[in-house]
Formats: C-alpha cells, sequence, structure tokens
C-alpha cells in the first residue's frame, strides 16, 4: 500500500517511523522550515528530520491547496493518507484522493477535545483520562467518523509534556492497530455521537495568566496543563515569575486575613499561597530573566516574606 504522511511536530514522529514500518511512504509532506530561538536558526520540523533519517522523500509546501502542489500530491497517488498534527486544512479533493481514505490521529477521545489543544485543555480541565482517536477524516474539524479509540489515564500531578510523550506513543499503538484493520478489511467506521462534544482551541500566553481567586485545584491544573508551553505565570514585585510546578496543600484552607494570591508561608519545599480555596505550594518557577529553580530556592534567594502579594 501506498501511503502519504502529513504531520508537522515532535507528537507525529512515532506514527511517521510506524507509518514508515508498516507500508510503503511514497512521500512526507510537513510544514516549512521555520526560523527559531535567540538566534533565529533556520530549523526543520521534527517530522522533517525524522523522514530524512529514514531516507523518505519530504515536500513542505506553505499552502497545499495550489495548483502545483495538488499536482504534486497527485502523481504520488497514495492509496491512504495519515494525517497527525499538520497545521493545514486538507481540501474535498485531497480527502477523496487516495482509495482508502485519509486517517487522522486525534490526541483526545473524540468527540471530546476536538481542535489544536486537546492535551492541553484535557488537564486544564482536570480530567482523570484522555487518550487516541484514529479517525476517517472529512471535511469538518475533527468530525469525521471514528475508527479505533485508546484510553489513557491523567495522574493528578502529570503536565502536559508527560501526557503528551506517552499519547504519541499511544497514537502509533492505535495507528499501527488501525492500519493492520484497514488491512484485514475489518475496521468499521463509527459516527460521532452527537452529544459529549467540545473545542480545544489554541492557547496563548495570555491563558497562562493566574488568577488567584480561583480554588487551589483549578490553577494547580492550570500550571500542569500549561507546563511545557505557555506556561502559567504571575507578577511578584512587578516582575513576572514563571511557575511550572505546584502542589494544593487543603482544598478549604484559609489563613486569617490573606487575600488571595498572598504568599501565607515560606516553607522548605517553597512559598505558600492563599488561593480562593485551599493553599498552593509553588514547587517549580522561574524569576524573569533567571533560570528555573526549586520554590525552595525562590525562597531563599529573592526576599520573600509572609504578607507578599503575587498579581497584579
Amino acid at each position: 500500500m501506498r501511503a502519504v504522511f502529513m504531520g508537522t511536530p515532535e507528537f507525529a514522529v512515532p506514527c511517521l517511523r510506524q507509518l514508515a514500518a508498516s507500508t510503503q511512504v511514497v512521500g512526507v509532506y510537513t510544514q516549512p522550515d521555520r526560523r527559531q530561538g535567540r538566534g533565529l536558526t533556520l530549523t526543520p520540523p521534527p517530522v522533517k528530520q525524522a523522514a530524512l533519517e529514514l531516507r523518505l522523500p519530504v515536500y513542505q509546501p506553505a499552502r497545499l491547496r495550489s495548483s502545483e502542489n495538488w499536482q504534486q500530491l497527485q502523481a504520488l497517488a497514495p492509496d491512504l493518507i495519515v494525517v497527525v498534527a499538520y497545521a493545514q486544512i486538507l481540501t474535498p479533493q485531497v480527502l477523496a484522493l487516495p482509495r482508502h481514505g485519509c486517517i487522522n490521529v486525534h490526541a483526545s477521545l473524540l468527540p471530546a477535545y476536538r481542535g489544536g489543544a486537546p492535551i492541553h485543555w484535557a488537564i486544564v480541565n482536570g480530567e482523570a483520562e484522555t487518550g487516541i482517536t484514529t479517525m476517517l477524516m472529512d471535511a469538518g474539524l475533527d468530525t469525521g467518523d471514528i475508527l479505533l479509540q485508546a484510553k489513557l489515564p491523567i495522574g493528578p500531578d502529570d503536565n502536559c509534556g508527560q501526557i503528551h510523550d506517552r499519547l504519541a506513543l499511544l497514537g502509533a499503538e492505535t495507528l499501527a492497530q488501525t492500519l493492520a484493520a484497514l488491512e484485514e478489511g475489518q475496521l468499521q467506521p463509527i459516527t460521532q455521537p452527537s452529544t459529549g462534544s467540545s473545542y480545544a482551541r489554541n492557547l496563548t500566553k495570555q491563558d497562562g495568566l493566574i488568577q488567584w481567586a480561583n480554588s487551589a485545584s483549578a490553577i494547580h491544573n492550570l500550571v500542569r496543563g500549561l507546563n511545557p508551553w505557555p506556561v502559567a505565570h504571575t507578577l511578584h514585585a512587578g516582575k513576572s515569575l514563571r511557575v511550572f510546578a505546584t502542589q494544593t496543600l487543603d482544598a478549604d484552607g484559609e489563613t486569617a486575613g490573606a487575600e488571595p494570591g498572598d504568599i501565607v508561608a515560606l516553607t522548605e519545599a517553597g512559598p505558600v499561597v492563599q488561593t480562593g480555596a485551599g493553599l498552593l505550594l509553588l514547587k517549580e518557577v522561574q524569576p524573569a530573566s533567571k533560570r528555573r529553580m526549586l520554590g525552595a530556592d525562590y525562597v531563599r534567594g529573592h526576599g520573600l516574606t509572609v504578607g507578599s502579594h503575587l498579581g497584579h
């Protein structure tokens, strides 16, 4: 079977390797190289790097829908297109091209968390479970028929980076099962339920601003859902303080006279902050223009006092 793979970030790499091990990959489509870092070095996306290691042909059109790129894709004559976080919308022409259709590997249990940031929002919303869905793509946004699903638990302290890596591997496993069922003629697409759908929009840095009036558990979920990007943040003494790891101490605890955002204790593990409901320990932070550090180091090195306030 001739297959084309379309994907861009690190999340898609295990699926590319799985596809290359089980089919004839005649082309890998990914986003153009981008300038990154302080030096603005032109950097290839992870899928391109993996494709070159596998000695696969790489295509990087800025616009897949142009007539020239469409003709190029037609010439590859794929029987199947596998799409994993490609970041371009496929036209009806492309969706109809391969005889086995276009299969997408999505990082949620559809119809929940359609969209570009399903892992982040599942954690921010305090979900105890997520997973992988393989889907037969249609013209909608993650609305196609479900092929297979696999579940993954989310621990109470798991962050987005950890769940991302586990889902990337689970995605490759689920894709392998989907391809095997396809070869055996055993796939039975299921229409997505009309209830239970939700949308996981892409995040911005502003989404990471901590609202200390929220509960300790809600802020804890925000912190881990936005680690490693875009990272939850607050202000201390007028300067940015990024927060990478926290721990809830008491769901109902309050300190007499304390307002949300007040530091109410300085412990060997880090500063403790009053929230709208409960106390939150800051375990790992990054002050402006400084390295990441343990909360305990921040206490020792930045003159914190009980009664100091975080936030605006």
